[in-house]
Formats: structure tokens, C-alpha cells, sequence
């Protein structure tokens, strides 16, 4: 095979038919969406009817419906504007949040705003700890639906009833989860959500924060009339258009990919234990997982963390692409946030990767990734 993607859940390729409806938007109806004349009506038209078929998924009203860049940018949007509208000076929030949360409610503290992490329990949030945590000072609790790391689920509902019976702004990143499991903000009973479109097979550069109708929120990006003056910028027509196509295509096949995912992972976990049963672990939460992420540590003969972005490297030289559980930060090699959140030490986070599946992965590619992690521990000198 000449290349294998496994990083499905860092970016997805463009879906053929997501680049087919966009394409009219880089050419022909290149029209500024608030231009008067009629190219920027039709661009408008195209905007207002993605910004209809994005709400109809997610339960949503049409107005509620902001574009942004991306899940970044929805998820700083939501933080600041309610820290901004209430003056209160609390924010709830997790350890195990993405970084567009935490450096964003980390930035906060120089307005004077605490945060408060919620410690997780086998890499999910539980209700009673977020009720627990509750003052008359907390603005916001931003918690995600699916975690991008180990795919564990938090129970967003039953957040969500706690923090509206004490009149207390929900908004949760359900970037890694929208297009694979169902999402009605009223059903679930969310004030913000985020999306980002290059996560379900759209293109990067293009997000929704849905804001609520009545939640006390204030823009932070200002500069124009755009979205009823919640976001000022020319807007991404071609973006827009994609991101609503994306999403309507996950949706439609939701429940036919999750199938498949739950098919892939079976086989990947059950060929682990199989071939390296004392050398692999997999970081997950059983109860409440999601089957596309597979977050796993690997080991040498005698208990030993094995380096992580060797093992990636390794496994890049093989046509296998998938992330480390460590990054690179001024030098230095820093665990995963995630996975030292959930107990494992820096060395076992270390030595860790994350295989995240799509929708166009097969059974000949997980045979051949368990084949190949054999042949890369082999070449790392560690017998297998």
C-alpha cells in the first residue's frame, strides 16, 4: 500500500461532492455576500439557504447560526463573549478540553476571570461534579461532547439540564463528535456548540459557533455588519456552502459510518491483543468510547515506554500516517494534556499514538498497520 491514513481525526480529505458544490463559489459566483447587485445576492442566497440546512441538522433557528473560521475561533468566541456579556468571574471547564479552551480561558485570568477544572473520572466528566462546582460567579461551562484524543463521550445532556436549572450557559466543542452521533440542541439542551467543517469532510478554514437565542453573549470580532454584527468579515461563500454539503452527507450516512468504525476498531483491537498482547494498551473509557479514535500505548519486553514520535516516524517511513501522544514545544518533548489528565505518567503518555478512522478506511489497511507496527518495533531494536 502506498499510503494509509489514520488521522482522520486531526483533518478529513474534501469529499468529492463537498469540492463540486463549492467550485461555482470560487468562479462564476464569486459575489460578496453583501454586495447589492445581483452576483452578491446569489452569493447570499447560497449562504442563507447553507446557514438553513446547518440549523435544520442540529435543531437549530436559522438566526442562531454564526459562521467562523473554525472550531478555534467558535470556541473563543463562546468563552469571550459570555465572560464578556455577564462580568462574572468563573468559567468551568476540563483538563482534558482541546487548547482552544483552555489557552482561551487561561487568557482570561487577566481580566480577573478564575477557572475551575472539573477532574475527570476515566476520561469523562460526571454531572454531579460540575453541579457541585456551581457559584452565582460562573458565566460559562464549556465542556466537549467527544474528546479528540481518547474518544471518550461526556454526558453533555445531563450537563447541560444542571446548568440550565441554575440559569448557567452551556457550550460544549462537539467538533469530534457532529456527523457521528446525533446532535439537537434542543433535545441535549446546549446554549453554544462548535463545528468545524475540515473534520467531516470539508474544507478547513470554515466553522459554526450556534449561539442561542436570549444567551447573554457579546461579539468580540468586529469590523462589519456581517452576521447581524456578531462577526464582522467579508464571509467564506465557498466555505459556507461546503461546510453545509459536509455536513449533510455525514449525516445522511451517520449511522452507516459508525457501523464501519465499530467494524475497524473491533478488528484493530482484536489483532493487538492477538499479536502484541503484553505490549499494547489502549487508552479508552469501554462504557462511553467512541469507535473511531484509538488511543494506545506501546511498550517494550519489560514494561518500558517506547517513544511515541519514533513510532510515528517509523511508522510515516511505512506509508502509515497517524499522531503522537507528545508534541513538540520549544525543544522539548511535553506529554499529551489528555493522557496525563487520565492518570498515565509522562512516559507512557510519551509513548503513545492515536489511529483515528474515516470513513473510506478498510479491513486491508488495519491488517496492514498491525503488520507494520511489527515491522517498525522491530526496526526500533525492540522485540516484539
Amino acid at each position: 500500500m502506498s499510503e494509509v491514513y489514520f488521522d482522520h481525526s486531526a483533518t478529513t480529505p474534501v469529499d468529492k461532492r463537498v469540492v463540486d458544490a463549492m467550485m461555482p463559489y470560487f468562479t462564476n459566483e464569486f459575489g460578496n455576500a453583501n454586495s447589492a447587485h445581483q452576483k452578491g445576492n446569489r452569493a447570499k442566497v447560497a449562504v442563507e439557504e447553507a446557514r438553513e440546512t446547518i440549523a435544520e441538522i442540529i435543531g437549530a433557528e436559522p438566526a442562531e447560526i454564526i459562521f467562523t473560521s473554525g472550531g478555534t475561533e467558535s470556541d473563543n468566541t463562546a468563552v469571550q463573549g459570555v465572560v464578556n456579556a455577564t462580568g462574572k468571574k468563573e468559567i468551568i471547564t476540563s483538563p482534558l478540553e482541546h487548547h482552544a479552551i483552555l489557552h482561551t480561558v487561561e487568557a482570561q485570568k487577566r481580566g480577573g476571570v478564575t477557572p475551575v477544572y472539573i477532574q475527570p473520572k476515566d476520561g469523562i466528566i460526571r454531572p454531579k461534579e460540575v453541579e457541585k462546582a456551581l457559584t452565582d460567579e460562573t458565566a460559562l461551562v464549556s465542556l466537549m461532547h467527544v474528546n479528540n484524543e481518547i474518544g471518550a463521550i461526556n454526558p453533555i445532556g445531563e450537563i447541560a439540564d444542571i446548568c440550565k436549572a441554575n440559569n448557567i450557559p452551556f457550550h460544549s466543542d462537539t467538533v469530534q463528535s457532529i456527523g457521528k452521533l446525533p446532535i439537537d440542541v434542543n433535545e441535549i439542551g446546549l446554549d453554544f456548540l462548535s463545528i468545524s467543517a475540515h473534520k467531516i469532510y470539508g474544507p478547513k478554514g470554515i466553522g459554526v459557533l450556534f449561539m442561542r437565542h436570549g444567551t447573554p453573549w457579546m461579539p468580540w470580532m468586529h469590523g462589519g455588519s456581517q452576521e447581524r454584527r456578531r462577526r464582522g468579515g467579508t464571509l467564506n461563500v465557498p466555505g459556507i456552502v461546503g461546510l453545509a454539503k459536509a455536513l449533510e452527507l455525514t449525516e445522511k450516512n451517520r449511522q452507516k459510518h459508525f457501523k464501519h468504525y465499530k467494524k475497524l476498531r473491533a478488528q484493530l483491537i482484536e489483532g493487538i491483543n492477538k499479536i502484541y498482547p503484553t505490549r499494547v494498551s489502549i487508552n479508552e473509557n469501554k462504557e462511553h468510547q467512541m469507535p473511531h479514535i484509538i488511543n494506545m500505548t506501546i511498550t517494550d519486553e519489560n514494561g518500558h515506554g517506547i517513544d511515541g514520535e519514533m513510532i510515528l516516524l517509523n511508522l510515516d517511513m511505512e506509508g502509515i500516517c497517524v499522531s503522537a501522544g507528545s508534541a513538540c514545544t520549544s525543544g522539548a518533548v511535553e506529554p499529551s494534556h489528555v493522557l496525563s489528565g487520565i492518570g498515565l505518567s509522562d512516559e507512557m503518555a510519551n509513548s503513545s499514538i492515536r489511529v483515528s478512522l474515516g470513513k473510506d478506511n478498510t479491513t486491508e489497511e488495519i491488517d496492514y498497520f498491525l503488520d507494520k507496527l511489527g515491522v517498525v518495533l522491530k526496526r526500533m531494536k525492540v522485540a516484539v
